[in-house]
């Protein structure tokens, strides 16, 4: 039970936002308990909020020990990753959890960046069209995913992406024509036009 009464303690004093303090409780949680992880998972996100990004990681891995099935654990192992510039675990990582979670949307779009981030492009495409398809009305995943094609040299399909990407946001709709050298399409946004 003391596991139990120092994981809600820890609770209790993150949500007083006494952060610190409150991975102090966690440990001691850790420590009555190896295999309770809740409290690793705790730890690890407050870590991240720090971007303290590598001391996470073997939190994380704590909880997927315990958890191997975990597909919130793999994407935040992949998001850890990928903050540190490791996009071969990330896509690892993100992977794994798609397998585990066909439907969560950030673990796809994670896994689009990462690919992206070793130049494999055609796999980004795959996975940042997932997440589009997942949240629809995500400008970033529909502006990432015509980059790729961009990178692809699929004028047709950025051509698509831009006509789905201006019925909601304009903005991004700019970004996009703009970062993708397509001055044919700045008619489509009026405030493109000089």
């Amino acid at each position: 039970m003391l596991h139990w009464q120092f994981y809600l303690r820890g609770r209790l004093l993150e949500l007083f936002g006494l952060k610190a303090q409150a991975v102090a409780a966690y440990s001691v949680a850790i420590r009555a308990k190896p295999d309770f992880c809740r409290p690793a998972n705790r730890i690890a996100y407050l870590l991240a909020l720090q971007e303290r990004f590598a001391e996470a990681e073997p939190y994380f891995q704590a909880v997927l020990r315990a958890e191997p099935g975990n597909a919130a654990a793999h994407f935040n192992l992949g998001y850890t990753h990928d903050k540190r510039g490791q996009y071969d675990g990330a896509v690892r990582e993100f992977r794994e959890a798609t397998r585990l979670n066909p439907k969560l949307d950030r673990a796809w779009y994670g896994l689009g960046l990462a690919h992206a981030h070793l130049g494999q492009h055609e796999e980004a495409a795959k996975a940042l069209h997932e997440a589009a398809t997942l949240q629809p009305m995500n400008p970033h995943a529909w502006y990432q995913l015509g980059m790729a094609y961009h990178t692809l040299h699929l004028q047709e399909k950025v051509d698509e992406v831009v006509m789905h990407l201006l019925r909601f946001d304009p903005k991004m709709t700019r970004k996009l024509i703009l970062d993708a050298g397509r001055s044919d399409l700045a008619h489509l946004v009026k405030d493109l036009v000089v």
